[in-house]
């Protein structure tokens, strides 16, 4: 049966474009170096996320505000924010009270380069993270360099980033939402270096597998009992 599972797999794998959350893999040399799907870009003025049952990519809404994200900004591929990286963050607060909100591990990827489109996928090599609280859920940000990059690829921790860059980022996250200055729901509590970025990559990655490792088994073994 594990044979066939196997072989259906690789099948489906050559004649279906994977689903970007869970078809596409973290990569190889995860956690230091992931995969990240892109969703929006610094160009858009349009806000657009994932589809989860689709995986295609929507519009979610407009950007309220006249600032544009200020870097490629997507997800990693079989990651989740739970319990594992709720428990992470309530640990690093000192809270009882925060919650994952269920979504892939969210990824800022820098680069010097100007991209046309978003629905892509890149190398990113992760250099630290904001702990980042909305509405008393974990939506931890990791910030990565894009792989070989002139700029930035050379770059291994977040402390040797221009502050001007990283607090550009910071700053985005904190006012996106807020249209009149008085939203208070939105929190970055730290600012974290590589080695604890790594470690919520393995607690996203954790959370995936606990509850979705067995989906294309699953897949897989369907189409085996359907076809005898």
């Amino acid at each position: 049966m594990e044979e066939k599972v196997s072989k259906v797999l690789e099948l489906l794998s050559k004649r279906f474009v994977s689903h970007p959350w869970h078809g596409i893999e973290i990569g190889e040399k995860a956690p230091a170096i992931v995969n990240a799907f892109i969703e929006i870009i610094p160009a858009d003025a349009i806000k657009y996320e994932i589809d989860k049952p689709s995986g295609f990519i929507i519009v979610d809404r407009p950007q309220k505000l006249s600032n544009n994200m200020p870097c490629l900004y997507g997800f990693v591929p079989k990651t989740l924010c739970d319990k594992g990286v709720a428990a992470f963050a309530n640990q690093k607060t000192g809270r009882t009270d925060i919650t994952g909100d269920n979504d892939p591990l969210d990824i800022c990827v820098l680069s010097e380069r100007n991209y046309l489109h978003n629905n892509i996928l890149c190398e990113a090599k992760v250099i630290g993270g904001f702990r980042m609280i909305d509405g008393g859920e974990a939506d931890d940000k990791i910030i990565a360099v894009l792989k070989g990059d002139q700029a930035y690829g050379e770059f291994n921790d977040i402390s040797e980033m221009p502050k001007m860059v990283i607090d550009r980022v910071r700053h985005f996250f904190l006012t996106y939402k807020d249209l009149d200055g008085s939203a208070k729901n939105v929190e970055i509590t730290h600012v974290y270096g590589r080695e604890e970025a790594l470690k919520v990559i393995e607690l996203a990655a954790a959370d995936y597998d606990a509850k979705y490792s067995d989906i294309n088994k699953q897949l897989a073994e369907a189409l085996i009992e359907a076809c005898k």
